[in-house]
């Protein structure tokens, strides 16, 4: 028997998605509480049907008509404010019509069910303004509303902001971008199905609502194009080519319905009455009574169920890959939070478990066996050995030692050294000073080495903060201090030990080294050396600062002289010294009374009136200058070239002894004192500076951002594992669902015919 025109319009539409479409409802379900995922889990989208058009398009009219009720706000401005999540479900009746078995739910009310539809459009309206106001403005916050009914098909569809052109009232001045951004942040997702509703009585060719779906879907692949008040088109002309797709081609196809008009809705006319009115007026139209596929909400509701089951079965292969990985990523983040601690014993066993594995994790950079090595630059105890090596070590040999003596400094050394006599042999204090003056300088760089470890170790202790410490602020903070601290405290030992390795060598100077080249070698060396400038062999060789008297006196003193007496002509005394006679060195410098050094015997005989006479008969006394407050030998002078010499190789070849000594021991005193002592003792330090139960609750106080961010992943983290526990239980039954019960409608080749979980027919 033939149903009246009046039933439901859905009643002959076979009961299908009836598995896929309920499941991303119910993950919508899931996600819901969490507010947008979209800015919390980057590129997941659940399929959906993104409902677009101008103001006054019908979007309303015809999300009524799918649902059969009225429930939407209505008025002459923007209506949508707000994004509406609409999800229909159908449910079996009683087969008696009992409205019971209608009822809306809202998303933030979900322990309350309305039967009532008019309390369903205040409530939209009353959350509406309560995220916006009344000044007609939009937000992106949605509303989610559930509808259950017998009397719809599985469908979940996005109720989008009518796009708009001017400003009316007090609307914002921008609400034109502000709509257009919000119907693009949906459109563009690849999951969502955009019903592009268009009004009849319009310029279709310029419709806002197909033109935004090109810019996004320029193939049509996924649009589907609806044209309302097909009614009140001019007289004389009709949409067919439109509904053919011949002006604008979609690949899913248009569906023309017929809406109710203003007056329809003052007058109370009910949807039922106005499905039967579309109805009987697609049946009487010349035009449309041939393209009865394509008119009327039913053949809407069919097509919008059939495409949107098809497009979740395409899509969900991609959507379990994508929620399993998000859910990978969310259960890491959420490890790097950690649990929450509740006992004195959990934040005692949490706070050993730190400081234990920053002492390690510190040894392991040191010891180059972190897990975090890298391979881009040095880093941790290699940075320490380079410093050792390629700084200390290389700085140290690239030093001369005599690069800051010139020959005058050695040669007012020598007279220094003499005191009021002059040196016989080549003096030792001389030497002795000069070198210790060089080993001084191996101070500086030592301390400077150790200096450039202390950096290290600090940015060694820094790299090591475990994932865990970033929860606790004041515990990085006091274990920063206390590490600082200790490592301070290391360097002093160890400073004190480098003074006094440098003190050592200064305080001895130990000329029976095996390794020292002696005065004897020395003096042998530079014998060589001046024969070889004697004999002419090295003429071009002859140092800037010795002189042809120079080289003179070196041959004196090849031929037996002392270096003393080169230089100077051969007194009597001499004469005498050189024969073997013991005599005693003079000056030959009139006394003050004038008589020389060697009559003074013969003048004691002399009368002292005689004496006198010969005062009253002298010359008058000759006055010498006072000697300068600075004294230098004069520029002229040559004496000590070969004891120059000499005490040159002696400080270089002492020199070497001390610096090899200092380039072994220093590293040894800063890896005993600060690195090693480090390694053995920090923990030991952390445990009596920290780890101290009335310390616990200060140390193990989070942030409240972490424990607010720790609250959203957690949330983040069981909302995903029921999503996927959710695909997993209806994967068996999506992949049982045969290939009959698609579409014939939808293209062959279109993008929701591929990676499908149906089977092929057979």
């Amino acid at each position: 028997m033939r149903k009246k025109s009046n039933s439901n319009p859905n009643d002959d539409v076979p009961l299908i998605g009836s598995s896929v479409i309920p499941l991303i409802n119910k993950l919508q379900d899931i996600f819901s509480p969490l507010g947008d995922i979209d800015n919390r889990l980057t590129g997941l989208r659940l399929p959906q049907v993104a409902v677009i058009g101008s103001q006054s398009s019908g979007k309303s009219s015809v999300l009524e008509a799918l649902v059969g009720r009225d429930f939407l706000p209505r008025g002459c401005d923007i209506c949508t404010r707000r994004p509406l999540v609409l999800q229909l479900e159908k449910c079996c009746d009683d087969g008696i019509g009992n409205e019971s078995f209608e009822w809306g739910e809202f998303g933030h009310l979900p322990d309350k069910r309305f039967y009532d539809f008019d309390a369903v459009r205040r409530e939209i309206l009353a959350e509406t303004e309560k995220e916006v106001g009344v000044n007609k403005g939009v937000s992106d916050k949605q509303i989610r509303l559930k509808i259950c009914s017998p009397n719809v098909l599985n469908i979940t569809l996005v109720d989008l902001p009518g796009i708009t052109k001017v400003p009316v009232g007090d609307q914002p001045s921008d609400i034109e971008a502000r709509i257009r951004n919000m119907i693009m942040s949906y459109i563009k997702q690849e999951t969502s199905i955009i019903l592009a509703v268009s009004p009849a009585n319009a310029d279709l060719a310029n419709s806002d609502a197909l033109q935004m779906a090109k810019e996004v879907d320029p193939t049509g692949t996924r649009t589907i194009g609806v044209i309302t008040k097909l009614d009140i088109m001019d007289k004389g002309t009709d949409a067919r080519n439109f509904l053919l797709g011949k002006v604008i081609p979609l690949r899913l196809g248009y569906i023309g319905v017929v809406n109710r008009s203003q007056e329809d809705i003052n007058n109370n006319r009910s949807i039922r009455q106005a499905l039967a009115h579309e109805e009987q007026f697609f049946r009487d139209h010349h035009v449309y009574r041939g393209l009865s596929d394509r008119c009327g909400i039913p053949q809407l509701a069919k097509k919008l169920n059939q495409i949107l089951e098809q497009h979740i079965r395409n899509v969900l292969p991609t959507l379990k890959t994508d929620l399993t990985s998000h859910l990978v990523a969310v259960e890491k983040e959420l490890r790097s939070y950690g649990e929450a601690l509740e006992s004195k014993g959990e934040r005692g066993a949490m706070l050993l478990n730190i400081l234990t594995k920053y002492s390690e994790a510190f040894s392991a950079e040191v010891d180059g066996k972190s897990q975090a090595m890298t391979t881009k630059e040095l880093s941790g105890g290699a940075r320490i050995h380079h410093i050792f090596q390629s700084i200390f070590v290389k700085s140290l040999e690239e030093v001369d030692p005599c690069d800051d003596l010139s020959d005058e400094d050695i040669r007012i050394a020598i007279h220094n050294a003499t005191g009021p006599r002059n040196a016989l042999f080549v003096p030792e204090v001389p030497f002795e000073v000069l070198v210790r003056r060089q080993i001084a300088r191996l101070l500086d760089p030592s301390l400077q080495c150790l200096r450039f470890v202390y950096d290290e170790l600090i940015k060694i202790s820094r790299a090591c903060e475990s994932v865990e410490m970033r929860r606790f602020s004041e515990l990085r903070s006091r274990l920063e201090d206390v590490t600082a601290r200790f490592l301070r405290d290391s360097v002093k030992p160890a400073e004190r030990m480098i003074i006094n390795l440098i003190d050592m060598e200064m305080d001895y100077i130990n000329s029976s080294h095996p390794n020292f080249i002696g005065g004897t070698k020395a003096v042998d060396m530079a014998q060589s050396e001046l024969k070889a400038i004697q004999e002419g062999n090295d003429a071009d060789k002859v140092p800037a600062s010795m002189s042809h008297k120079s080289i003179a006196t070196v041959a004196k003193f090849l031929n037996g002289a002392l270096p003393s007496q080169v230089g100077r002509p051969q007194s009597d005394n001499d004469r005498v010294a050189a024969a073997g006679v013991s005599t005693t060195r003079t000056w030959g410098v009139t006394s003050l009374f004038g008589i020389r050094g060697s009559s003074v015997g013969n003048s004691s005989k002399r009368h002292a009136a005689e004496v006198i006479n010969d005062i009253d008969q002298a010359p008058p006394v000759i006055q010498l200058k006072n000697p300068p407050s600075v004294l230098r030998p004069g520029e002229a002078e040559t004496e000590y070239q070969v004891e120059i010499i000499v005490t040159k190789l002696l400080i270089t070849s002492y020199y070497d002894i001390v610096r090899r000594n200092i380039q072994d021991l220093v590293p040894k005193a800063i890896m005993h004192y600060l690195v090693n002592h480090a390694k053995r003792n920090l923990l030991g330090t952390f445990i009596e500076k920290l780890y101290r139960e009335n310390l616990f609750e200060d140390l193990l106080r989070e942030q409240d951002d972490v424990v607010t961010q720790r609250r959203v992943t957690t949330e983040m983290c069981h909302a995903l594992r029921q999503a996927v526990e959710t695909l997993d239980e209806f994967v068996a039954d999506v992949s049982t669902l045969s290939s009959s019960d698609s579409m014939d409608a939808l293209p062959k080749r279109s993008y929701l015919s591929s990676n499908s979980y149906s089977k092929p027919s057979a």
